[in-house]
């Protein structure tokens, strides 16, 4: 018993560091040299009080100290840097139970497999989880102070660092005081600064430093190469179809009529997809014949989007980043109590989509929601950029009300303004549409709907979380299809006695001449097969054989070829007979009236919810409903009206209380407002619905990628790879192909 006893104050008067044998695997032999080293890198700082002793059973003795001592001495001298007195920081040191096994886990960042000896550092937090240590020291760099696994939050901190001048070269330790390795150039532990509560919120500088650079004008260059390809490419423009349909095709000679309609009908061309190309080295013979995009993806972060949220949402950039190509470029703002941009406009390349697949999966979620400042710095990409793609667009994101621009007893309008004034200033007649996403039954439906329909962008309600990645797919699938930009009608009169009433045109700029004999629409960009619709009210004066009344011609910009393109101008002309038995309403007509009618009645029915009177709003609602499916149109079958129905009695049951209706039913009206002024898909509530109205206005590219992101697995989605874990965050120029 004596004896024991002099053994165990031997140990403890040497304050040695536990030693743990490997167990065998793959071949090692536990007496191998490198076996002390290897355990040695598995031990790292955690903020438990317990011993090191407590994990393992094996009683060190002072020949096992100096053996273990002498073999990190042979390896490179690494065994001096071994503590020998336990400190602040390494009093609670916990070794593996389990030796090398332990290990054999995925790496919550970068979802590769994690095993000691594969030239990568790990690092095990305080709350007992590990990762590599670039990738948990990349995750500190973007903002994290909690584990991505656990939230729990960290006192302590791993942070990339010089390397001290005066430490050893070889195959150096960790050392959990001093820490440090050769390879990585890395400092273990930082201490957190204590965060400080300012006010009702907490302000997370140290989550999202603003350490963003003054001006944003470092955006990578454009492939030049790429752009005079494009410029060289010969028979690849294609124009914008126009058709014209009076509401009656006859009228009587000696009949006026005093509010005829005229429908506009435009459509885009086709995609214009892979071709081969001989003067572009794309690696694989092919060359993109569709405009390329600059993409700002302004994404909320706050703390409500903890968990399943952001976990989806990193995997939707992750569809958006795969699916991007390597002309167009990105960049990504994060904001919660404010606002940081995680990389400059970058092109999405091989190395570019790895880099910035890095730096969304390092965010985490904590704080308020500063939506404002977000938009701020996402319009200062656009103002500020050096180069400039063709198209140009924002997506934003958000899942709660911002905390920060708007008072929560302003009003619901009150921020509005406020909004309107952070939006991408426009260069000419291009306006940078910004495409919303409000998540979740809590977001700031009003607010957000007020940014998309000031910029020309669209809103779409994402009701179930599951959706996120479906609805940005619908969206990049239209935006990777822009075949004209800048689309203008003309409308002018062909009769002296014919004379504009007015122009339906929903959302879009429209203007009518003082004296009423000439009109224009702005229309903006359209997808390639996107379809316009626009009602035209004149006068009829009467007539004898034939009457001219209107002509309708359009200029625009392709956006790929870099011409202006003039359409001939097309002429409405209906015939006079002396007498006509049966006037049959032209059906393309008919629809276009229920579709703005519908929309008129989506609003007034929103304005009486509002108010508090449900009831009102519901009644309006079937009115509609009824009128709609008794007009020509809706007894004809036609499937638009068939959806409007549905759509309608969809919004008379989210109506059905006042609870039900704060919940979702003023984001689903809303969405839906914005996908019948601008005549564009947005998703919304049941939005994978065959039958409903989502697919009337879906293009073919939105269906082939929203195909694509419902049928891809998440395996399929890119990750970094270990060669590009240590590239350069932002290259100055574009590698050579």
């Amino acid at each position: 018993m004596e004896s024991r006893w002099r053994k165990a104050k031997m140990s403890l008067g040497l304050n040695l560091c536990v030693y743990v044998p490997r167990t065998l695997e793959g071949g090692d032999d536990a007496s191998s040299p490198n076996t002390a080293s290897s355990t040695a890198a598995l031990v790292s700082p955690v903020a438990s009080s317990s011993s090191a002793a407590t994990s393992t059973n094996t009683t060190p003795t002072a020949a096992s100290a100096e053996q273990s001592s002498a073999n990190g001495k042979a390896n490179g001298g690494a065994g001096a840097l071994m503590p020998t007195t336990p400190t602040p920081t390494s009093a609670g040191l916990r070794l593996s139970k389990s030796g090398s096994k332990s290990f054999k886990k995925t790496c919550a960042i970068c979802l590769t497999t994690m095993k000691p000896g594969q030239g990568h550092a790990l690092f095990t937090a305080e709350c007992s989880h590990t990762f590599h240590f670039h990738c948990i020291s990349a995750n500190v760099k973007h903002g994290s102070s909690s584990c991505p696994v656990c939230r729990i939050k960290w006192k302590e901190l791993p942070f990339r660092g010089p390397l001290p001048a005066e430490l050893p070269q070889g195959n150096a330790r960790i050392n959990p005081v001093n820490g440090y390795q050769n390879g990585g150039h890395m400092n273990i532990l930082r201490p957190l600064p204590r965060a400080r509560s300012s006010g009702r919120l907490h302000h997370l500088a140290t989550l999202l430093p603003d350490t963003d650079p003054s001006t944003f004008n470092d955006d990578e260059p454009l492939d030049l190469l790429c752009e005079e390809a494009n410029d060289t490419q010969q028979g690849c423009l294609r124009t914008v179809e126009i058709k014209t349909y009076p509401e009656f095709t006859e009228v009587p000679e000696n009949t006026s009529e005093r509010n005829f309609t005229v429908l506009i009908h435009l459509k885009a061309p086709l995609a214009q997809h892979l071709q081969p190309s001989s003067n572009l080295g794309d690696g694989n013979g092919l060359s993109t014949t569709r405009a390329p995009v600059d993409l700002i993806t302004v994404l909320d972060v706050s703390g409500s989007m903890a968990g399943t949220k952001l976990a989806l949402l990193k995997r939707a950039m992750g569809f958006v980043i795969q699916n991007l190509g390597s002309s167009d470029r990105l960049s990504v703002i994060a904001f919660s109590s404010s606002a940081r941009r995680l990389f400059p406009l970058r092109r999405m390349t091989e190395s570019g989509r790895q880099q910035s697949l890095l730096a969304v999966n390092s965010l985490t979620s904590n704080g308020g929601t500063n939506i404002a400042e977000g938009l701020r710095k996402g319009s200062k990409v656009i103002e500020e950029r050096q180069a400039k793609n063709p198209v140009c667009s924002i997506i934003l994101l958000s899942d709660g009300q911002d905390t920060y621009t708007v008072s929560p007893t302003a009003g619901v309008h009150k921020g509005a303004p406020e909004y309107c004034a952070l939006l991408p200033s426009t260069n000419g007649n291009q306006q940078i549409p910004v495409h919303v996403f409000g998540f979740g039954a809590d977001h700031d439906s009003v607010s957000l709907h007020s940014i998309s329909q000031t910029s020309g962008g669209t809103f779409s309600f994402i009701e179930t979380e599951a959706a996120i990645q479906d609805a940005f797919a619908q969206c990049i699938g239209g935006l990777l299809s822009v075949v004209a930009q800048g689309l203008h009608v003309k409308v002018e009169s062909l009769h002296p006695d014919v004379h504009f009433g007015s122009i339906r045109s929903g959302s879009y700029s429209s203007r009518v001449s003082d004296d009423k004999r000439n009109g224009s629409i702005d229309v903006g960009d359209l997808y390639a097969e996107e379809e316009r619709d626009f009602l035209v009210s004149v006068n009829v004066p009467p007539g004898y054989g034939e009457t001219a009344l209107l002509k309708v011609g359009c200029v625009y910009k392709d956006p790929l070829m870099k011409e202006t393109v003039n359409m001939a101008d097309v002429q409405v002309k209906i015939s006079r007979p002396a007498f006509v038995s049966v006037q049959s309403v032209s059906i393309e007509v008919d629809r276009q009236k229920n579709r703005l009618h519908a929309a008129e009645v989506m609003a007034e029915a929103r304005f009486s919810a509002e108010r508090g009177d449900l009831t009102n709003a519901v009644s309006l609602l079937e009115d509609c409903r009824r009128m709609i499916m008794g007009s020509a149109s809706g007894q004809s079958g036609d499937r638009l009206c068939q959806a409007l129905d549905a759509e309608l009695k969809e919004m008379q049951d989210r109506m059905a209380n006042r609870q039900r209706y704060e919940a979702s039913g003023r984001a689903y009206v809303l969405s839906g407002l914005s996908s019948h002024s601008w005549q564009r898909a947005t998703a919304r509530g049941d939005s994978t619905d065959s039958e409903s109205l989502i697919q009337a206005y879906q293009t073919s590219s939105m269906v082939d990628m929203l195909l694509r992101s419902q049928t891809m697995s998440r395996s399929s989605i890119p990750r970094p790879t270990p060669q590009m874990r240590h590239a350069k965050s932002f290259p100055a120029r574009p590698q050579p192909r």
